[in-house]
């Protein structure tokens, strides 16, 4: 689903994503039997080039291998069972739509999120989708302007840059927002906007 904000001539996309967890496999790093990180929503934000925001994006998404998201991922993202049920649609279409929205726009995240989406195409043995647009991971930008990313999490951008944060932590379409916001208000402080092939890898 998309949500028109306002017009202007769209620079990049920021977006957040969801994916199954269980309690203790970020430790874990995923690495238990059966656990994978099956995609569960897609929230995005276009935003214009002073990262103000244009246009919104929001997918859920049912796994195809986990079926019945765990009690602690439900708890951490509000996305529920019963949400999967009744709105999730498939990885593939879901990206698909996604890809559209960026309409070859720069897609900008904190973290590897791209990382993310390529281990689900790869996981879902998937062929012949549109190419993912360049990616921007804004962690390094953050050490630049005097953020140090490690430790944080997309939701934590905004309110590190001194935006209070708005709505569900850990919701993909609320953390976008808030890693735009965050984008911006460094910006407004005289930050060099984030571009393509300025990244640096934070591990």
């Amino acid at each position: 689903m998309t949500i028109s904000l306002q017009h202007g001539a769209a620079y990049a996309v920021v977006y957040d994503l969801e994916f199954t967890a269980w309690d203790g496999s970020m430790a874990r790093k995923w690495m238990a039997p059966g656990e994978f990180k099956e995609v569960i929503q897609i929230g995005a934000v276009k935003v214009n080039e002073s990262f103000s925001p244009l246009e919104t994006f929001n997918l859920l998404l049912r796994p195809r291998l986990n079926r019945v998201l765990s009690p602690f991922i439900q708890q951490l993202t509000g996305v529920t069972n019963l949400a999967i049920e009744a709105e999730g649609i498939d990885f593939e279409d879901a990206y698909r739509c996604f890809v559209g929205f960026a309409d070859n726009l720069p897609i900008v995240a904190f973290g590897r999120d791209d990382l993310v989406l390529w281990d689900n195409i790869r996981l879902y043995g998937l062929r012949d989708l549109p190419p993912m647009p360049a990616w921007i991971d804004i962690r390094g930008w953050l050490m630049e302007n005097g953020i140090d990313p490690r430790g944080m999490h997309a939701c934590d951008v905004g309110p590190r840059a001194g935006v209070p944060f708005d709505g569900h932590t850990h919701d993909g379409l609320c953390d976008a927002l808030s890693v735009a916001a965050g984008i911006k208000a460094l910006m407004a402080r005289g930050a060099r906007r984030p571009s393509v092939g300025l990244e640096t890898i934070i591990p």
